[in-house]
């Protein structure tokens, strides 16, 4: 099942560390808010994802699983 990086966007106070954490993911908007790739996580890149989420300040960063389709 493929995992997804989602921010909340209520939640997010724009410090920058999951950007710093998951560059290959993530990019910072011009003021300083997550711009998140929507593509599944790569398999290489899943522990730093992990990381990254854990590393949040505010718990914004989340990890969610892509749910069966029918």
């Amino acid at each position: 099942m493929a995992e997804r990086l989602r921010v909340n966007p209520i939640a997010c106070e724009a410090h920058g560390m999951c950007a710093e954490l998951l560059p290959e993911m993530i990019s910072l908007d011009e003021w300083g808010y997550p711009i998140i790739d929507e593509h599944p996580i790569p398999p290489e890149l899943a522990e730093l994802a992990r990381r990254a989420a854990q590393a949040c300040p505010t718990f914004a960063l989340l990890i969610q699983r892509d749910r069966p389709r029918g």
